[in-house]
């Protein structure tokens, strides 16, 4: 009975945000304010009937046939557009051992740098300025790119259209890169050019997600993003044997054929609840004018400080595992194996946070994440993983620890976005762009801190044994173990701040609200 109030309650709020038939009027009533512009008549009482007859058609919120559908499709697109690229340090370590690519110029700065552009590219591409208040402040709010969001949010229609579009471009980018050998195109094909294409199609399905779900809306990313989880974890299994019988480049034919195999079925699953002429219409003016009260929220810049710091630092391991295992004496199977087990605790810990996002104070929740995380860092992998146990530990616990911390972004977003999938969908671009940025500067950083160590023969620790992480490849990672763990511990500082700064935020509005009573 409360489910079907909460739909009700919602299809009045959303029928009353478009424009009112037969006139230029709109009328915008959600829970904390009421506005009238009226410019014309007000409607008619048949017109308002037909508005509730309208609405009454639209598929249930939360649950059913449409909604579970969606969100089964939305997985299974997120594990093959993501799991690609997160799984890159398996054909990192099968190119750099590879003497036609490492050979090359610069080889071993440019190709570390295919996994990390491609996943920052789509992380980059879902940031969207047309929320701003302004049109300056809409140039100034990360506006320059070739951002998809304001496309798609200006022109819902085009949806559908944009997710074909990107199946053939993943597609084409993959069986080109196969053609080639050359690691300048590798980078273009098979990490900016395949990108493109997996932003076109992730991006629309992240917007269709807040029409479909809202009470359960942290649970429904959850079980989303842990789709890159599970690509990761069958990619890495699959990878080895596929390269070790067929090379790189067959390898990729093979893999572009079997991407427009399983997204093509898929396709017709993943769309909107709402008409597309409502969302039209609930978006953004062509003069800028929306709602802007998330850009004066104190807190959710702070959030966007630490997701970047969590950027900085997440992607590194993902990259390296493989050839930090390979420096353990261990065969492309068992190196697989650190990279497919530190996925599997990524769907454990994407699940369990999204589930818990709907429950508990994001702050409280990011927090434990990012200490955790980085605590983690220093002793399972800095400190223990100078073995195949020690490594599978720290695989897993990174896993589950680390990459749960997209699934909180839910708890933050929804209560500055309620009944508005376009604000919803620019909330969540603004921070998978912050995080691209780290993504992306992230590789660069890492393999300079790798290359430091052969300029020096002792470590910058003195240690009394070869029995830790940090001596690895004699000590060749133990500037990048100290970054990754130095990134989560400054990102969980700044969530400290930012949650100390909401609880004072939260005192002063009931101690107001006190008053007023």
């Amino acid at each position: 009975m409360a489910c079907a109030s909460d739909n009700n309650l919602e299809s009045v709020e959303l029928a009353m945000q478009i424009p009112l038939p037969n006139s230029s009027s709109t009328l915008d009533i959600n829970s904390s304010s009421v506005s009238v512009a009226l410019q014309s008549d007000i409607p008619s009482v048949d017109n308002v009937a037909s508005i509730h007859r309208n609405q009454s058609s639209l598929p249930p919120v939360d649950r059913g046939f449409g909604a579970w559908s969606f969100l089964t499709a939305a997985f299974f697109v997120e594990a093959i557009v993501w799991g690609f690229p997160t799984s890159f340090g398996v054909f990192l370590d099968a190119y750099l051992n590879d003497t036609k690519y490492a050979s090359q110029p610069k080889a071993s700065s440019l190709l570390p740098l295919i996994g990390p552009v491609s996943t920052g590219i789509i992380y980059c591409s879902g940031q969207s300025s047309k929320s701003a208040p302004s049109p300056i402040a809409a140039s100034n709010s990360f506006g320059l790119g070739p951002f998809i969001t304001p496309v798609i949010t200006r022109y819902p229609y085009h949806k559908r259209t944009s997710m074909y579009v990107g199946t053939i471009l993943c597609w084409v980018s993959l069986f080109a890169a196969s053609y080639t050998t050359q690691v300048i195109k590798l980078v273009a094909l098979q990490g900016a050019l395949y990108a493109i294409g997996g932003s076109l199609l992730y991006i629309p399905c992240i917007s269709y997600l807040s029409e479909w779900f809202h009470h359960k809306r942290g649970f429904a990313n959850g079980v989303v993003f842990a789709g890159t989880a599970v690509g990761g974890i069958l990619l890495p299994l699959i990878l080895p044997p596929l390269i070790s019988s067929y090379g790189p480049p067959k390898t990729l034919r093979i893999l572009s054929i079997a991407i427009a195999l399983l997204i093509v079925p898929l396709l017709p699953l993943i769309k909107g609840r709402l008409p597309e002429s409502r969302i039209r219409a609930m978006g953004p003016t062509p003069r800028g004018r929306g709602n802007a009260e998330w850009t004066k929220s104190i807190s959710f810049w702070i959030l966007v400080l630490a997701n970047t710091f969590q950027g900085f630092g997440y992607f590194v391991p993902i990259v390296w595992l493989p050839t930090f295992a390979s420096d353990l004496n261990l065969n492309s199977s068992t190196s697989s194996i650190a990279l497919a087990l530190l996925n599997c605790g990524s769907v454990i810990g994407r699940l369990a946070t999204g589930y818990l996002s709907d429950k508990i104070n994001p702050w409280f929740l990011g927090l434990s994440i990012l200490a955790s995380t980085s605590a983690a860092t220093f002793i399972l992998w800095g400190v223990l993983s100078y073995d195949l146990a020690g490594l599978l530990s720290f695989s897993l616990a990174y896993g589950i620890l680390a990459s749960g911390w997209t699934s909180t972004w839910n708890g933050f977003t929804k209560p500055l976005s309620p009944n508005d999938p376009n604000l919803s969908t620019t909330l969540f671009g603004v921070l998978l762009f912050s995080r691209g940025i780290g993504n992306i500067f992230s590789t660069p950083i890492s393999s300079a801190l790798t290359s430091l160590h052969s300029n020096s023969t002792t470590s910058s620790f003195t240690h009394t044994s070869n029995h830790l992480g940090f001596d690895v490849g004699g000590g060749k990672f133990e500037k990048m173990i100290v970054y990754v763990g130095m990134c989560f511990a400054g990102a969980a500082l700044i969530a400290l701040v930012g949650w100390v700064m909401d609880a004072a935020i939260r005192r002063r509005s009931f101690g107001r609200q006190e008053q007023q009573s």
